[in-house]
């Protein structure tokens, strides 16, 4: 047996201070983090007219009301196959994306990304790029460095803050709760949710980041189950940049590959690792190192695409001088067709059930204690707890009907209605009813162990009915 001692398992992290760079990628990361961090702000204060009685804000989750309202599209607790659905649907979107392009959502709208790219932003305008910050990282503690890292903090925690006052506001109408969180007014659960959230933000975009990608996120870890050789990926040509070298007028220059080990695509990474050693696990794919190394090859003189986007099933036909396969070649093939088909089903049929759905709803419940009741006549009798929703914006009035091969009458608990067996339920609510179901003493209900029936509710203004099917429990029940 070995005697040296067990390997540990965490690495102490090692700062990571990326400089600021420019291209193609950067940008497209610049108007993600505009785009992604606009619409988690401000899409709490978009309004939408619903009528009287109902929330105007446009994403609103009604956890007190149980509903979820997005823009025109208001789902019920029962409807919860919807989010199901949309769940299912992001990870496919998910599976989708990382077999055809690699990790794109790690490197460009991943809140952990984005936030990160947000923080890393502040960090460069308050205390400069980074050689800079490298340099007050090393430095002794003075008032200097200590103002830097107070004006940094502070910016970050104002940051924080918002982030963790945004999240709340999706659960309650977002200027009330503005008011009330400002005249402490609000609920205790609102306080500890921005708490927490703005903890969480300022520690893990701060002082965590690359951290929370190699060991808290699952993603790294089952996403090479996603990709295979023809999946599209940031990457060095080795074959083209090998072996590395600096001096290009010292003796043997013409034997060196293109890349000049500048370690301009280390310094720019977020993760601190050399694309140049392969594919990594903290990888991101956020192509940063593409721009930079871009960059140096303009200008050297050098052609473009040392590093960049390539799938290793091309690396033999590069080495051989042809050219790679198009890319619609790798994103279109028989895993991401399955992926797209998949995930396109999914959507046409929770399109399909959104248009289909009623305004009315009921559900049936038996009540079972007792199974049957024999009245003083002989007849038999079963007990049904009724649930009836009204999606409508107006309040509804309906009739309840049974429909049945066998004799049996239903009759109604007192609703207030002005005809028997009719209920009124509000406006987006719902009404809890119960029905009596009677068969007669001679009737064949009344004898056998189980009769099927059917319980109706229908509009009394519009006709629309909804039922559900259920049973009758006579004498003979075991």
């Amino acid at each position: 047996m070995s005697d040296q001692p067990n390997a540990s398992l965490y690495a102490a992290r090692e700062p990571i201070f990326p400089r600021r760079v420019s291209g193609k990628f950067r940008t497209l990361k610049w108007w993600i983090m505009a785009v992604t961090l606009a619409i988690y702000y401000l899409t709490p204060w978009i309004r939408w007219d619903r009528g009287p009685n109902l929330p105007d804000q446009a994403v609103l989750v009604d956890l007190a009301g149980r509903r979820f309202y997005f823009f025109w599209i208001e789902i019920w607790p029962h409807e919860f196959y919807f989010v199901a659905g949309l769940l299912i649907m992001a990870g496919l979107g998910l599976f989708l994306f990382t077999s055809a392009l690699g990790r794109v959502w790690c490197g460009y709208t991943c809140p952990q990304t984005v936030w990160t790219d947000l923080f890393i932003l502040v960090e460069r305008w308050v205390e400069g790029d980074r050689n800079a910050r490298v340099r007050l990282w090393n430095a002794k503690w003075d008032l200097h460095k200590l103002r830097l890292r107070l004006t940094k903090w502070v910016l970050w925690l104002l940051i924080a803050v918002a982030t963790g006052g945004a999240w709340v506001f999706y659960f309650a109408d977002a200027p009330t709760l503005m008011r009330d969180l400002f005249t402490l007014q609000a609920a205790p659960v609102a306080y500890t949710t921005v708490a927490i959230l703005t903890a969480t933000t300022f520690i893990f975009g701060g002082f965590m980041r690359e951290q929370v990608c190699i060991y808290m996120c699952p993603w790294p870890r089952i996403q090479a189950a996603m990709m295979d050789n023809d999946t599209l990926t940031v990457a060095y040509r080795d074959w083209r940049g090998e072996p590395r070298g600096k001096h290009r007028k010292a003796d043997g220059a013409e034997n060196l590959g293109a890349c000049i080990d500048c370690n301009a695509c280390v310094n720019v990474c977020p993760m601190g690792i050399d694309i140049r050693d392969g594919q990594q696990m903290a990888c991101i794919t956020c192509a940063l190192c593409i721009d930079a190394c871009d960059e140096v090859m303009e200008r050297t003189g050098q052609e473009r695409g040392l590093i960049d986007y390539l799938a290793l099933s091309d690396t033999p036909r590069e080495m051989a001088g042809e050219k790679p396969r198009p890319i619609w070649q790798h994103v279109f093939r028989l895993r991401t067709i399955i992926y797209t088909a998949l995930w396109a089903l999914i959507g046409v049929g929770l399109v399909w059930a959104l248009f289909i759905r009623s305004d009315i709803d009921l559900t049936v419940e038996p009540v079972r204690n007792p199974t049957y009741i024999t009245l003083s006549d002989g007849a038999v009798r079963n007990v049904y707890n009724l649930r009836i929703r009204n999606l409508a914006a107006d309040d509804r009035e309906f009739r309840v009907l049974l429909s049945s091969d066998e004799i049996l009458r239903i009759d109604l608990e007192d609703t207030g209605a002005s005809s028997p067996n009719h209920v009124v339920v509000p406006a987006n609510e719902t009404r809890s009813v119960r029905a009596y179901v009677t068969a007669r003493p001679d009737d064949t209900a009344a004898m056998a162990d189980r009769t099927d029936l059917s319980l109706w509710i229908e509009d009394v203004i519009t006709d629309a009915r909804s039922g559900e099917a259920t049973v009758f429990n006579g004498k003979d029940t075991q």
